[in-house]
């Protein structure tokens, strides 16, 4: 029987044919999968953001489901809602979408504050409660949100602390143009009906053993100590940033790092796994000033200097 580690990648690369172009996105989504995690992706429509997640979840035993986020969208119409059984004298609860496995929340920014609110309690507490009642979401659970970075009209911005419950903020672009032929001739098989079928379906066991043996990988201290070291400089030694990372923050670098070591097959934690992550498990959890973000500064370059300036174990 292959290894897990042998069929974890297998699945990572059959997504990469799915999905041209966005080896990055495909790997993250794996990473939070293996590490119980959420991911926030922003990019520009077209690029295959909502194909990768419903495909990964062909490729692992889970129910997939989308929600397309709106301004008139209600709690219930994620959460669930009670329904009234006249013969009983009774309310049912009838679960909504949020009780899915694998959850698209699309164009995330456009639903109002309270519905972001009950999609947090979901990914915060692995739960939904509705009125006296509280309902445990499936053990294996993924959130992956998305943002459109172009319009930004009739929008919401999610408020930081919803920002900092996803572990990683993955920005994406256009792939290069050979790969983009590569699409072509995907999108042109589709319409032939010549789809391929995932080589290999890890099953939720296998996805919570991986996660042992990631929560188990050697961490030497000096790497634990360099993991703080990086988020406690940029809450206490960056110049024009409100807000640095939490340590749900050096967690989420914690458990991105060992993630990163085992896909790559290492049985130890190095700082080239720390730093690969780095940007996306901080970019949403750094709050610039607001003279920071008129002179035009990003946090990626506040990420940048906390890089350049933390001595590397």
């Amino acid at each position: 029987m292959e290894s897990l580690l042998k069929r974890t990648i297998s699945v990572n690369d059959w997504l990469n044919t799915r999905i041209v172009g966005q080896e990055l996105l495909t790997r993250r989504l794996i990473m939070a999968l293996l590490l119980g995690g959420h991911l926030l992706v922003e990019g520009a429509p077209g690029l295959a953001k909502t194909r990768a997640v419903k495909e990964l979840a062909r490729g692992v035993q889970a129910e997939f489901h989308r929600i397309q986020f709106t301004p008139d969208l209600l709690p219930s119409d994620v959460t669930g809602t009670e329904v009234y059984r006249p013969e009983a004298g009774t309310f049912e609860f009838k679960q909504g979408p949020i009780f899915h496995n694998v959850l698209l929340a699309d164009e995330v920014n456009r639903a109002p504050a309270k519905v972001q609110s009950a999609l947090l309690e979901g990914m915060a507490e692995h739960q939904v409660t509705q009125g006296r009642e509280t309902y445990r979401l499936p053990d294996l659970f993924l959130v992956m949100a998305t943002q459109n970075p172009i319009e930004q009209e009739g929008t919401y911005p999610l408020p930081e602390a919803q920002l900092d419950r996803f572990l990683m903020h993955v920005r994406i672009g256009y792939p290069p143009p050979l790969q983009e032929l590569e699409i072509l001739q995907i999108a042109r098989d589709e319409v032939l009906q010549k789809d391929t079928p995932p080589p290999v379906v890890l099953h939720q066991d296998e996805i919570f053993e991986a996660r042992r043996q990631i929560s188990e990988l050697h961490m030497a201290s000096a790497m634990e100590k360099y993991i703080v070291a990086l988020v406690v400089h940029t809450r206490t030694e960056l110049s024009g940033v409100e807000y640095g990372g939490s340590p749900r923050a050096t967690i989420s670098l914690d458990q991105g790092a060992r993630a990163s070591a085992w896909l790559d097959g290492r049985d130890y934690v190095s700082p080239e796994d720390v730093q690969s992550v780095l940007h996306d498990v901080l970019r949403h959890r750094i709050i610039l000033s607001y003279e920071s973000e008129a002179q035009g500064r990003t946090p990626d370059a506040a990420i940048d200097e906390t890089l350049n300036a933390v001595p590397v174990p």
